[in-house]
């Protein structure tokens, strides 16, 4: 129950998914939790779940494609709890399912300004207060899709693949701080983006069993599933990993 107790942590896109999975997680595990989204209801609920329980947290809500903001929200949280040694950058979308030769600017850079801008905006904002708690545990959230590819959402599979020399880039530059930062790589996780993504395939418990299919293991995975490895990288368990890449994906990208 103190895997990381006393910690300050920041998750990004906490109010659903995986998001909402780690930020329950690890404030039952002793963290004291920012769940920060753009989706302020449900990150209202993830934070009220977490009182319930006798966790501590409280919710900002951050657009992490805005950079003044992202700076704003994190200072605010480093006030209200003095100080912050774990960033989850967790938040994401999937972007449009279209070939590249049909993409427009527009729907690139949305794509690129939120799954890596943001963990590049986060990252920046986060690193001083990380300095002065004499280190931290940076996660960013990744994909299999940021190790290999497949026929869908050309702008995910390249702002996943940035993500993952992003962490190895920043393993390197703030090792002498104390400061690991590593990415992780989930499979096919049934949230709310998969299951939206699967409308648009088709009958949605049909693309749930096809997706099932892909993973060796033979199901699709749950958010605890990756929560849990988040919070092993969280922890001081993993004093020891920096730069590099935790899957989590049912046997996906073992064939």
């Amino acid at each position: 129950m103190e895997r990381v107790k006393n910690k300050v942590a920041i998750v990004t896109g906490g109010s659903l998914g995986i998001g909402k999975a780690t930020s329950i997680l690890l404030a039952k595990e002793g963290a004291k939790v920012a769940v920060t989204d753009i989706l302020d209801k449900e990150g209202e609920e993830t934070v009220n779940e977490i009182l319930r329980n006798g966790g501590i947290a409280k919710y900002w809500h951050m657009d992490i494609s805005k950079e003044e903001e992202v700076k704003k929200v994190v200072d605010d949280i480093a006030r209200e709890f003095g100080y912050i040694n774990v960033l989850v950058n967790n938040a994401a979308i999937a972007g449009v399912n279209k070939p590249v030769h049909e993409i427009t600017s527009e729907e690139w850079d949305r794509v690129m300004n939120i799954n890596v801008k943001g963990v590049f905006y986060c990252t920046k904002h986060v690193i001083p207060y990380m300095k002065k708690a004499g280190g931290g545990s940076i996660i960013n959230l990744s994909s299999i899709y940021g190790l290999i590819s497949a026929k869908d959402v050309p702008p995910y599979h390249a702002s996943k693949g940035a993500v993952r020399l992003m962490s190895k880039t920043d393993a390197l530059f703030y090792a002498e701080d104390k400061i690991r930062v590593n990415s992780v790589h989930p499979g096919y996780i049934w949230t709310p983006m998969v299951e939206n993504h699967a409308k648009t395939l088709g009958d949605v418990e049909t693309v749930k069993k096809s997706l099932a299919s892909l993973h060796p293991i033979g199901t699709i995975g749950e958010p605890d599933d990756v929560a849990y490895g988040i919070l092993y990288l969280a922890s001081d368990e993993s004093k020891f990993v920096t730069g590099s890449e935790l899957v989590i994906d049912g046997g996906y990208t073992a064939r």
